[in-house]
């Protein structure tokens, strides 16, 4: 049976110049959750509080969101909130922010709330927007963050937790690309490969749907087509927009037929290795679909779009815009050997367990998804 889909909050909006939006919040004190100081010295945030300030809405920074963002920043954040009483929160930045930022506002709407436990259930999920509205600014076009209902925060035991509820949908959205110009090649690629990864397990999800595969299918071939440009000259902005408008794409879809593998592997190996996400997704997801193909369903879809990018393989289309960005093709090319083997069977038992493995194509046996780890590692 279908799920109702959700495409986004109240307010979705992208293109250059989208900022100004920011005029209409009608808000009387907005929070602004930042990663570091860095971008408040930089040349976009004046567009960012230029509209705020043009119509005289207050506002105050929460500066100190770390990559793969660890729950005690979540509760100093909604400290923060409490001290602030903000009606409006306001992420900027990547997915580690906006995720970070989502779980805060949770806390800050609900004080008593003291771990992730609770909101890892599925049923009783904590009601939001009793004090605040959220919205979401992405730096990169990658996390998809701004249209999901999902988020990945790190617990006190330092494992990868993913949550996922409607409730977290941001109200309001704005993908302005400018934003993303001064993103590093590295970087561009990486999570331009993780907005790849969102629309390919979208498309393949056993629960996907005849909009999220048109969502998810342009999202596909606008990547192949704009990412190399983007890491090539991080000034073209219709290259960055491309990006931008397919990251956010992809989050449409994904957010409501969720995903497979890549993401189940991937966030073990955050947890494990520390490896960035978008990293990480990039380097697993050829191999993925190389399993996946063994169901006809998939391999079908697969070639679908082999076909529409003019290659004779999903799979090595994929290796091949991964080389192409500068992305590893293994995991042996990143994490040492001996960190691999010890931890093998503990992230083999955390891919079984994550949820994102319940909508992929294939569910493997646990010697399965250890075989296909070591084809991973290896690339053999």
């Amino acid at each position: 049976m279908m799920r109702p889909m959700k495409l986004a909050g109240n307010q979705l909006l992208f293109g250059a110049g989208t900022l100004g939006h920011l005029k209409t919040l009608g808000a009387k004190k907005v929070v602004i959750v930042v990663s570091s100081e860095r971008i408040r010295k930089s040349e976009q945030w004046a567009l960012i509080v230029a509209p705020l300030e043009e119509v005289g809405i207050p506002f105050s920074v929460f500066v100190g969101v770390e990559p793969d963002p660890s729950f005690s920043t979540v509760r100093k954040g909604a400290e923060f909130f409490l001290g602030e009483e903000p009606d409006f929160i306001l992420a900027v930045g990547g997915g580690s922010v906006m995720d970070a930022a989502k779980t805060m506002w949770v806390l800050y709407e609900h004080p008593e709330i003291d771990s992730l436990v609770p909101l890892m259930s599925k049923e009783g999920f904590p009601k939001l927007r009793g004090k605040a509205r959220f919205g979401c600014i992405p730096t990169t076009s990658g996390s998809a963050s701004e249209v999901s209902r999902s988020v990945v925060i790190t617990d006190d035991d330092g494992v990868k937790c993913g949550i996922g509820n409607m409730e977290m949908m941001p109200d309001l959205a704005i993908c302005d690309p400018v934003l993303t110009v001064s993103l590093p090649p590295e970087m561009t690629a990486a999570t331009g490969m993780d907005a790849l990864t969102h629309a390919v397990e979208a498309y393949a999800s056993t629960r996907a749907n005849y909009v999220s595969d048109i969502l998810a299918k342009q999202a596909i071939l606008d990547v192949f087509r704009a990412l190399p440009a983007a890491c090539k000259d991080g000034g073209d902005l219709k290259a960055r927009e491309t990006m931008m408008n397919a990251s956010m794409v992809a989050g449409l879809a994904f957010t409501n037929v969720s995903l497979g593998i890549v993401h189940s592997i991937a966030h073990g190996c955050g947890s494990l290795f520390h490896l960035p996400h978008g990293k990480a997704n990039a380097i697993i997801l050829p191999y993925v679909i190389d399993f996946n193909c063994s169901d006809s369903r998939a391999k079908g879809l697969y070639d679908g779009l082999a076909e529409a990018l003019g290659a004779g393989d999903f799979g090595d289309a994929v290796r091949s815009l991964n080389e192409k960005v500068g992305i590893p093709r293994t995991l042996g090319d990143v994490v040492e050997e001996e960190a691999f083997e010890k931890n093998l069977g503990t992230l083999a038992d955390l891919a079984m367990a994550d949820g994102c493995t319940k909508t992929n194509p294939i569910i493997p046996s646990k010697e399965g998804m250890t075989e296909l780890l070591r084809t991973i590692y290896s690339g053999s």
